[in-house]
């Protein structure tokens, strides 16, 4: 599969004094992809879109963009070739949806700035395509965050670039908004033929729905791969790996690290056994089949059990007050 955007051998970071963020970075963007961008705070995820966008000059290396070089491209070549849809919120005034997607158009227009025929087809398209033509008559400002940010991503499309690149398109989300952008991301990429880059700290969206992901540990050296073979490779624990956190690639999911109060036998099956166990995990207790207490779930109801004593509650929240008492008598 052919890249349409490269990095070759990028260093970034600041000057005056120089600080480099990472270096030697390697990595490639392929039409019909998404991909997420994940790493620790300070491992220089923004950093490394601001240069890839061309905002930000590399200390060393280079990112072509079609087999040109970003810093090379003036500006209204480079509109028409890369989108980029920041995480700051854009002040747009009393602009409607249908004007705020129009104004990806720019790079298209004459002097005069009005828009022909075909960047209207366009806009409608950009529109329909994120789902928002019931929103496109509407005030932004009157906007819900979720809704602003879908006429944001038409606003990216309308530009008709090549490459799509986002910083944190879902920090402002709520969680089923979060989900609904990656999965229209997902669908433009494949739909479009467009690659899509994207920042963010939604470990399970991302796993979830990406492509490939870049993974950016702090100090170390990108990565990229499906999710699946990094998270195989332990390069997700390393990456995040910190005090009081660690990353299980059972779940795909982080957990704290907790010292074990002790050690419960849970016997069930379905969502309740699911559920207990998570519980008994967040409140400290290691799970094990040779451990003397247990908790057996039976209809609907939980029994504890312990040196030949049952107590039996209704709740998962009870289990834990029983335990915790269980637990102090015997110390």
């Amino acid at each position: 599969m052919k890249a349409v955007m490269q990095a070759h051998d990028l260093s970034i970071g600041y000057t005056r004094p120089e600080y480099r963020v990472a270096n030697s970075i390697n990595a490639a963007l392929h039409a019909g992809e998404l991909v997420c961008l994940l790493g620790p705070n300070g491992a220089g995820k923004s950093t490394l879109i601001r240069t890839l966008s061309a905002m930000q000059a590399p200390l060393s290396g280079h990112v072509t963009l079609q087999g040109d070089g970003v810093t090379s491209l003036n500006a209204r070549d480079l509109a028409q070739r890369l989108s980029v849809v920041l995480t700051e919120r854009v002040d747009v005034g009393m602009l409607n949806g249908w004007e705020l997607v129009a104004l990806g158009r720019h790079p298209y227009t004459d002097w005069t700035g009005n828009y022909s025929k075909q960047d209207e087809k366009i806009i409608r398209w950009a529109v329909d395509a994120v789902g928002a033509t019931d929103l496109a008559p509407r005030p932004v400002n009157t906007l819900s965050d979720g809704e602003r940010q879908k006429l944001m991503i038409a606003r990216a499309l309308a530009q008709d670039p090549v490459v799509i690149i986002l910083d944190e398109p879902t920090a402002y989300l709520d969680l089923p908004r979060r989900v609904e952008i990656m999965q229209l991301l997902r669908r433009l990429a494949r739909q479009t033929k467009r690659a899509i880059l994207l920042s963010t700290h939604d470990l399970d969206l991302a796993l979830r729905h990406a492509d490939r992901i870049w993974l950016m540990p702090k100090g170390g050296d990108l990565q990229t791969g499906a999710p699946e073979d990094l998270v195989l490779s332990g390069a997700f624990e390393r990456a995040f790996a910190s005090e009081g956190v660690h990353f299980d690639p059972v779940t795909g999911s982080f957990k704290p690290t907790l010292d074990h109060c002790a050690a419960i036998k849970v016997i069930g099956e379905g969502l309740p056994h699911i559920w207990l166990t998570r519980a008994l995990e967040r409140n400290g207790y290691a799970i094990s089949e040779a451990a003397a207490i247990s908790v057996k779930i039976e209809d609907s109801q939980f029994n504890i059990e312990y040196e030949g004593t049952t107590h039996t509650v209704e709740s998962i929240y009870n289990v834990l007050q029983q335990l915790n008492t269980l637990i102090l008598e015997t110390l």
